[in-house]
């Protein structure tokens, strides 16, 4: 069972990378942008029948700073 994992920064986080990228983009001519915030997505390949719980145990111990980031997670 495919699943993905999206993690993202809470409002209020500082996020230099996001600001990088959006220096870059404006330096390249790509108007319009006003923010960038930048995350990451996890793919995991799960056996069938693994419940919600457990992925959510996955997020808090491993996948995710919970202080600084929230996840959500996408299944087909």
């Amino acid at each position: 069972m495919k699943t993905r994992v999206i993690v993202t920064l809470k409002p209020g986080v500082l996020d230099p990378q996001g600001k990088a990228v959006h220096h870059a983009l404006t330096g390249l001519g790509f108007g319009g942008v006003e923010d960038v915030r930048i995350g990451k997505i996890v793919e995991l390949d799960l056996a069938d029948g693994t419940d919600d719980a457990t992925i959510e145990e996955m997020c808090r111990k491993l996948l995710a700073n919970t202080v600084i980031e929230n996840f959500r997670i996408e299944r087909p």
